[in-house]
């Protein structure tokens, strides 16, 4: 299948979000499409998939001209759009969100059950990976969920698939596995636009690609023929050299505000470390490290054995709702991983999200006044430039950094001595990862404490003052700035170090 989008126009209201773009994708081809966060990516994909209608412009499939009236006759068409933010059922079985919709039935009124999971085990095969037809969705991990929206794609039969952001929540080996899908589909003549902050996995896996720029196409080409830094600033607009650690900004002291011993739960392996007043401390690992449940534990998420100090005041271990609450009044805030489904409130308004923070930790009053709320978040919009049109608006209103914006304002807001930021850059473009990696660096310097997890080095390198790297949910490495590379943190967070102690033995 031959696609083009022709001069596709997309307003709403006084805002204009695509701006006459003209895109082609060849059958048989893996096409790049990037741009910073609200650059207009998601809504032009979302216009090829029949959830937006265009003010103007035209949609042609090997020349014919299509009117994508909705969804359904995208799909009939053959194009399947994986979004970002999973569009699954979590009360319903695996086998159940794949046909959802689009049954097979054995009779008018009972559907094949039998067959829809056999149908299930033959994609997931083909996928290598092992998720069970008949698990309830929510008992699912993150990395499955993506997996299984991955493969509800691959179900039918679809001519050009949509990937927005497909390895956020996967591992390497996994990832590597959705690569090899995506050459077999692709010399299968099935076309594929995959959208990805990434550039690493985008050079490897795309042949051409397209920039999105304030709504605009403003420049495509062959990955072939430019480099990360090229690419770069064409998103941007401007040249953003590599800014390296500024050793300046360390400001970790003597005094200890977090003691965590013998920590252990279901995936954590007796660790114990100490985080300093103005540290930054990274925790990395491969999926299934533990670096997850970690993070939680320190929230009071999970409950744990071992002892946990915060301001050496000892901490609950029960874990749940009411050991949150005890976290937060005690100074700790965290940013979690997932914001669509952990980290906002889909339903609420962009300033109401915003609050919740402050609301449940700092306010003492009967009333809540409009007023305050406001200006609390002008001082976190201006500090951060947080884009929204009306506060009113609902918080899903808003691109992914801007709501990854929103919500480290609310906890900053809280004035939290101890902030844990689990992926914190999780689908943001590589500018607004800049202004939030500037933003952790300026918080330690005012003495706040960091933890930040993590998998990508770079990130790790560009904030960190040092960084556990857990294997196994065992702390595998400690390694000092000194120490910090990138050959170390693979080499620890693949367990090479001990495999070789194995043979020597």
């Amino acid at each position: 299948m031959r696609l083009e989008m022709k001069d596709i126009v997309m307003e709403f209201g006084p805002v204009r979000a695509v701006d006459r773009v003209s895109i082609t994708v060849e059958q048989g081809e893996i096409v790049g499409l990037l741009g910073e966060n609200g650059a207009g990516k998601s809504t032009l994909m979302n216009i090829l998939a029949g959830v937006y209608t265009p003010v103007s412009g035209k949609i042609l499939i090997d020349g014919q001209e299509v009117v994508m009236k909705n969804v359904q006759t995208a799909e009939k068409n053959g194009i399947r759009f994986i979004h970002q933010e999973l569009n699954l059922c979590k009360d319903l079985r695996v086998w159940e969100n794949m046909f959802l919709g689009e049954e097979i039935k054995s009779n008018p009124l009972f559907v094949n059950k039998k067959e829809m999971i056999k149908r299930c085990k033959k994609i997931f095969d083909r996928m290598n990976t092992n998720i069970d037809p008949e698990a309830i969705v929510d008992t699912l991990s993150a990395a499955d969920k993506q997996m299984l929206e991955i493969g509800k794609a691959l179900q039918f039969e679809s001519n050009l698939i949509i990937m927005d952001e497909p390895s956020t929540a996967i591992s390497t080996e996994e990832i590597e596995n959705l690569f090899k899908i995506m050459r077999q589909l692709k010399k299968e003549g099935v076309s594929l636009i995959y959208i990805s902050h990434k550039m690493p996995e985008l050079f490897e896996i795309c042949d051409t690609y397209f920039i999105m720029r304030d709504g605009k196409l403003v420049s495509s080409g062959k990955f072939d023929d430019v480099n990360e830094e090229i690419i770069t600033e064409k998103m941007i607009g401007h040249n953003l050299q590599s800014e390296s650690y500024d050793s300046s900004a360390c400001n970790k002291q003597e005094k200890i505000v977090l003691s965590a011993s013998h920590i252990q739960c279901d995936g954590i392996k007796d660790l114990s470390f100490d985080l300093h007043q103005g540290e930054i401390l990274a925790v990395t690992g491969l999926q299934g490290s533990g670096r997850d449940m970690l993070a939680d534990v320190l929230f009071g998420v999970e409950p744990f054995s071992g002892e946990l100090r915060i301001n050496d005041k000892l901490m609950s271990n029960r874990g749940g709702q009411s050991t949150i609450g005890k976290y937060l009044k005690n100074g700790v805030a965290m940013v979690p991983r997932m914001r669509a489904e952990r980290g906002i409130h889909n339903d609420l308004s962009v300033l109401d999200n915003m609050s919740m923070g402050f609301l449940n930790t700092k306010f003492h009053k009967i009333f809540i006044s409009k007023k305050e709320e406001t200006e609390r978040f002008e001082r976190e919009r201006q500090a951060m430039g947080i884009k929204v049109g009306s506060t009113k608006n609902p918080i899903t209103s808003l691109s992914g950094g801007n709501q990854q914006k929103v919500i480290l304002g609310k906890w900053l807001e809280t004035d939290a001595d101890i902030l844990l930021l689990d992926n914190p850059t999780q689908g943001i473009d590589v500018g607004t990862k800049f202004e939030i990696y500037n933003l952790i660096l300026d918080l330690a310097s005012k003495g706040k404490s960091i933890i930040v997890f993590s998998s990508e080095f770079p990130e790790i390198y560009r904030v960190a003052d040092s960084c556990i790297v857990l294997y196994k949910g065992k702390c595998n490495a400690w390694l000092n700035r000194d120490e910090l590379t990138e050959k170390n943190m693979m080499y620890y967070s693949t367990g090479a170090n001990l495999e070789s102690i194995a043979d020597e033995k």
